[in-house]
């Protein structure tokens, strides 16, 4: 029997939709628990969707509506994201933020931000003269006011948070669907069981929960639900080369305004600097274009933000769709007499919140009358390869390099990128299936020359899997510690 024949014949105790980061956090949790759950997801690959091309920002939330669900998830998520990082390896920079008042309007906003943020339960923001804001950022363009200080905002590998959690669901033994888009869904009164009827079969499950991201509502609406409607809302960001991360070594951000948190500058957690992003609300669920019009709009916003940086090779420029919906927070809501679970409207704070999120979903199931019993046999969470340029990545390691020449040579030389990571990433629990899955996963023709020099021997890796390192020694899967 096929696998797919085999799945749909089986019974999942829960199906999770969406294997973005919400998605996967939500079926890892599930997976600790006595249930069969399966993570069914569209693309070919984890965190190919939203959660892949955003300003990856770990939020203290102090920004939120206070006494939102968005508020309290956020600032839940910010701890749990940040202990989650350092148990398994998710590169994290705890940098800080400056909020930057360039008029007088804005510089009056501070101190009801300052408000917002202790009514959100982060104390630690600090109004702050244009002479400390020069101090801190001397690169700044001329005309800033003021600033507002947010020591606790950080910048984090979304790719590798995406992967870890969604690794970590299938170590606890959740069954990673992927290429099964969702193109119909039944349920059976009689035993209470759904069937997903999907591109690569059906899968079958007593509950759903619907993490599908932009496709949400549309999820929402073969369940005979009318609730909301997701508007995507482009964002396109510019990277500019490491030669320009000494000109910011923080967030900075704009005073906030109803339709996001502006333009940013902010260092990557790989070593570049991010401008960005755009915010334009389209119809067409697939636009990950970028724009003249949003080249020129992020041009003039660098040119009063940071001009010296300007000045700086632009490495990359990237767009990304965020799943807007027209509701005041994210919508969470339980549907027991369907065996089914909404999770909507999660914005790009859903990096932050999305352990949260989960903890918050399990919640509701149980409160529904899913049985959650705790396994006793849990397996440790992954440890990541390291791709951020904070700590020691592989091919700067003696002592590995020694035990696997594998990772002493470069292939990626924009990137410093070995064979030996791009053969761990090709071996994974969860693999890489094509060049882009390989790029999130090593930064492999992430670079300067975007894959013109390395990208053939890349590909050639790729074909055979790894295989081909010139090592003799056993392979180092990532996810096993």
């Amino acid at each position: 029997m096929t696998d797919s024949a085999q799945r749909a014949t089986a019974v999942h105790d829960i199906a999770v939709i969406g294997a973005g980061i919400v998605g996967s956090a939500i079926a890892r949790d599930l997976a600790g628990h006595d249930l069969s759950v399966a993570l069914v997801e569209a693309r070919d690959d984890v965190g190919d969707g939203t959660s892949k091309a955003n300003t990856a920002i770990l939020h203290t939330g102090f920004d939120a509506k206070p006494g939102t669900l968005e508020s309290r998830l956020v600032a839940r998520g910010y701890d749990l994201l940040g202990a989650y990082a350092e148990e398994t390896g998710i590169p994290v920079e705890r940098t800080g933020a400056l909020l930057v008042a360039w008029n007088e309007e804005e510089l009056a906003a501070l101190p009801g931000l300052k408000e917002k943020a202790e009514a959100n339960g982060y104390r630690r923001c600090e109004i702050i003269g244009a002479a400390e804001v020069y101090a801190l950022l001397p690169a700044l363009g001329d005309g800033a006011l003021g600033g507002l200080t947010v020591p606790g905002e950080s910048i984090i590998c979304t790719w590798t948070t995406n992967l870890a959690l969604a690794t970590d669901a299938k170590q606890r033994g959740a069954d990673v669907l992927l290429g099964h888009a969702v193109t119909a869904v039944s349920r059976d009164a009689d035993t209470g069981v759904t069937t997903l009827s999907t591109a690569r079969g059906d899968v079958r499950a007593r509950w759903v929960v619907n993490a599908a991201g932009l496709g949400a509502d549309r999820v929402d609406g073969m369940f005979g639900h009318d609730r909301f409607t997701v508007t995507p809302r482009r964002g396109e960001l510019f990277v500019f080369d490491k030669l320009a991360r000494p000109l910011v070594d923080r967030i900075v951000l704009p005073v906030p305004t109803s339709r996001g948190k502006g333009v940013l500058v902010s260092p990557t957690i790989y070593g570049n600097v991010m401008l960005g992003p755009t915010s334009e609300d389209l119809t067409d669920r697939t636009a990950t274009g970028t724009s003249e019009d949003g080249f020129a709009f992020l041009l003039g916003k660098g040119e009063k933000l940071m001009p010296r940086l300007l000045k700086e090779e632009v490495t990359a420029t990237y767009a990304g769709l965020r799943a807007a919906i027209d509701h005041g927070d994210y919508l969470i809501e339980a549907s027991p007499e369907q065996g089914y679970l909404l999770v909507g409207g999660i914005r790009s704070t859903g990096l932050t919140a999305g352990m949260a999120i989960a903890e918050h979903v399990l919640g509701l199931l149980a409160d529904a009358g899913l049985p959650l019993a705790p396994r006793a046999d849990v397996p440790p969470p992954p440890r990541m390869p390291n791709i951020g340029e904070a700590t020691t990545r592989p091919y700067q390691d003696a002592a590995r390099i020694a035990a696997d020449p594998a990772y002493g040579r470069i292939v990626c030389f924009c990137e410093r990128v070995t064979e030996g990571e791009i053969r761990d990433a090709c071996r994974a629990p969860l693999p890489a299936p094509n060049l882009e899955g390989l790029r999130r996963r090593t930064r492999a023709m992430n670079g300067r020359c975007q894959g013109f020099f390395c990208g053939a021997e890349v590909g050639r890796l790729l074909a055979t899997r790894g295989a081909d390192t010139g090592s003799d020694e056993p392979t180092r899967q990532q996810g096993k510690s």
